[in-house]
């Protein structure tokens, strides 16, 4: 079977867990995804090693196919994240714009640092020896948060106002941003660039700022096309040319792709819906990008879950991954509680604020894509015994997949005592208003 005919098949097999979710396991729809897949792999991965030698064969070539980091970052996730741009309120979002920019700037900052010393110091505990710009190369894909994931799993929720539109700012704009921090590590590591502060900050403003405003320039753009045509059809297919050749020109400018598509999502759902479209596509728009974001979402979390069929593990890559996932969430916590020591002498925040941030921070196809971009031939370890880009990969996967179902699985629970917490603030105040 060719690229093509493994995808749709996948497709069809990530919308039929989904549809059996809704009888039997009825879990969040990207979780039962995920863990469906999951079980696949592992069947597979078991049969193949006792009754069926054949299949394991089969499966990884399957697998192998689709080139993962390609489909994430060069792929779905200009649809994925317009369409996340998309469902963003522009005034809510401008009531937390010093909150989401500090989280997203300063955040994965410092949890990319804290997590970076974290590991170094733990490499050195147990005698393999880690180089630390390899340490900060993990810390910087590991720290940002997943705008997929969240926006699948958390948003779908409802956590309190206040601090959805800052779990959806955070996840979307710092992906972008922890995106261009990547790169400019990796091009430190991996292109025999120097570690000055003027090329890593060039690195980042014609990254970031690059993308920012080349996604304002493709909204705009795309708004007034929108606005000089009637045509209910073509306005959908206007929107659909800025995740496919808008995204495609962000990458060829060099500048982030990421960045540009939640710009652009912005504008078009807070300016260009009430002034641009036809009455008819107002409807449309909502139903035709959540159609979109259904089925890519759908493909992405099957194809996180089969991805264990090609990844290599180890025993103690599995123990390093085991005592990361205790780090990587000490340091997203201090990334948070840091800033909200300040944030409160400001302003007054729901109850829960800093734990649903915390644990609501999900990592998923990004990291792992991140991680798989890495390039082989670099060693870890005193005695260089592990490949570094196995190494990291292994190691992501099981946050990834700690972060998905277990953090994804219990966040409901947290959600909901937040709601009753703030509901009981909000009656007490009341109270004592009336």
């Amino acid at each position: 079977m060719d690229t093509y005919q493994v995808l749709s098949i996948l497709s069809a097999l990530g919308i039929i867990i989904a549809f059996l979710n809704q009888y039997v396991m009825r879990m969040q729809t990207t979780i039962a995804i995920t863990s469906g897949a999951l079980a696949i792999s592992i069947i597979m991965l078991v049969l193949g090693k006792t009754l069926w030698p054949q299949l394991e064969v089969i499966a990884v070539n399957l697998i192998s196919r689709i080139h993962f980091g390609d489909f994430v970052l060069e792929g779905v996730l200009g649809f994925l994240l317009f369409a996340g741009g998309l469902g963003i309120n522009l005034n809510a979002l401008k009531s937390q714009k010093w909150e989401i920019a500090v989280l997203v700037f300063l955040g994965v900052t410092v949890s990319t640092l804290l997590i970076a010393c974290g590991l170094s110091l733990l490499g050195q505990m147990l005698g393999s020896h880690i180089p630390f710009v390899y340490c900060l190369l993990f810390g910087a894909l590991i720290s940002p948060t997943d705008p997929i994931a969240v926006l699948a799993i958390v948003k779908k929720m409802g956590a309190p106002g206040q601090i959805a539109i800052q779990i959806e700012g955070e996840s979307l704009f710092n992906d972008g941003i922890g995106l261009v921090i990547f790169l400019s590590i990796f091009a430190v590591a991996f292109g025999g660039q120097e570690a000055s502060i003027g090329e890593v900050a060039y690195l980042f403003a014609h990254e970031a700022v690059g993308g920012i405003l080349f996604g304002a320039l493709l909204g705009l753009l795309a708004h007034f096309m929108i606005s000089a045509t009637d045509d209910g059809p073509m306005e959908l297919l206007i929107t659909l040319c800025l995740p496919t050749a808008g995204f495609a020109i962000a990458q060829l400018l060099e500048v982030s792709g990421a960045l540009a598509m939640v710009v652009s999502g912005i504008i078009i759902s807070n300016w260009t819906r009430y002034s641009g479209f036809s009455e008819g596509s107002k409807t449309y728009l909502d139903e035709f990008w959540t159609l979109l974001d259904e089925f890519f979402n759908a493909l992405l979390f099957l194809l996180i879950g089969l991805a264990m069929v090609v990844i290599k593990f180890e025993a103690m890559l599995i123990f390093y991954s085991l005592l990361v996932i205790p780090l990587v969430l000490a340091a997203r916590f201090l990334s948070v509680a840091l800033p909200y020591v300040v944030f409160r002498r400001l302003r007054k925040y729901p109850p829960y604020s800093v734990r649903l941030l915390t644990w609501g921070g999900l990592r998923g196809g990004l990291s792992l894509a991140m991680a798989l971009s890495i390039p082989a031939g670099y060693t870890l370890g005193s005695q260089g015994q592990y490949d570094l880009r196995f190494a990291f990969v292994a190691m992501t996967y099981v946050i990834v997949l700690f972060s998905i179902l277990v953090q994804g699985s219990t966040i409901g629970p947290m959600i909901q005592r937040a709601r009753k917490s703030e509901s009981s603030a909000n009656g007490v105040a009341a109270s004592s208003g009336g």
